[in-house]
């Protein structure tokens, strides 16, 4: 019985966890949330909270905002259709909120956030501010779920992960997160976008579906220290692959990037995650 139950509420949270990630742009009330669950509104907030340690709100805010840092960065979408995109009644409301969580006011970020420090002129110039290093890594095993369709979109994909772990009494302390990416999303369509979402763990396990086991080859990577929004990062990797990599003298290993990261997003501000990406080196 007791095994039954732990199955039911983990199947519950991934399936909202994963609507939530599907359908930002509908309403996500705690009611459209609690049938999504087939729990009543008030002990499905709970059992949410206590499980992802922030409320159902904050998990819509903050994805919210954090596509719309995205579409400032890489679009020219106006500002007050990216306010009613993320679901802000007002551009007043929505400046506030994104002025809370960022620290700029949407038009300020679009012209002077993180993303603009990598379009440098030349590699020098970012070579003084940004920590790109080469560091020789062992091999790492890891534990992943598959993750398909926007890079963005890979916390549906680490939530499953880490809900499964739990009911699976797999959570060790000190759990690293990583993020191993397969395609390239400037050749790819994005819906065929291939990517894992895993944890590095001391040795391989033998583990069921949805979790598989798989590993990170060792050898010379390049590590950029990334500071800020994960929507941001686009800009870091255009200026890795087209200005670091080709006046570094290496050349890229056939295998692919991965990304490790210090903070988790929901308890560190946007401008504080800190990420390191790894690019393995011949």
């Amino acid at each position: 019985m007791e095994q039954a139950t732990s199955e039911s509420y983990a199947s519950r949270l991934t399936r909202v966890s994963a609507y939530i990630h599907d359908h930002l742009d509908e309403e996500l009330s705690l009611d459209v949330l609690a049938r999504i669950a087939c729990l009543s509104p008030y002990h499905w907030h709970r059992i949410y909270h206590a499980h992802f340690g922030e409320t159902v709100a904050a998990t819509v805010r903050r994805l919210r905002l954090q596509r719309a840092a995205a579409d400032l960065a890489y679009t020219d979408r106006p500002i007050l259709k990216v306010a009613e995109r993320a679901g802000y009644d007002s551009q007043a409301a929505f400046t506030r909120a994104f002025c809370a969580a960022f620290g700029l006011p949407p038009a300020r970020y679009r012209e002077v956030g993180s993303h603009s420090v990598f379009k440098a002129s030349t590699p020098q110039g970012v070579h003084v501010m940004y920590d790109v290093g080469i560091t020789t890594i062992a091999p790492k095993s890891l534990i992943a779920v598959e993750h398909r369709g926007s890079y963005m979109a890979i916390g549906k994909s680490f939530d499953l992960l880490f809900t499964t772990l739990a009911h699976r009494n797999l959570i060790r302390p000190g759990l690293r997160m990583v993020g191993v990416y397969l395609d390239d999303p400037t050749s790819v369509p994005e819906a065929e976008l291939m990517s894992q979402a895993c944890v590095v763990v001391d040795e391989p396990m033998t583990v069921e579906a949805p979790l598989f086991s798989t590993h990170i080859q060792g050898g010379d990577h390049a590590v950029l220290k990334y500071k800020g929004p994960y929507g941001d990062m686009r800009a870091a990797y255009d200026w890795l692959y087209g200005q670091w990599l080709p006046s570094s003298g290496c050349d890229a290993a056939d295998a692919p990037v991965f990304e490790h990261y210090l903070d988790s997003p929901r308890d560190t501000p946007p401008t504080e995650l800190r990420t390191d990406i790894y690019l393995p080196l011949k």
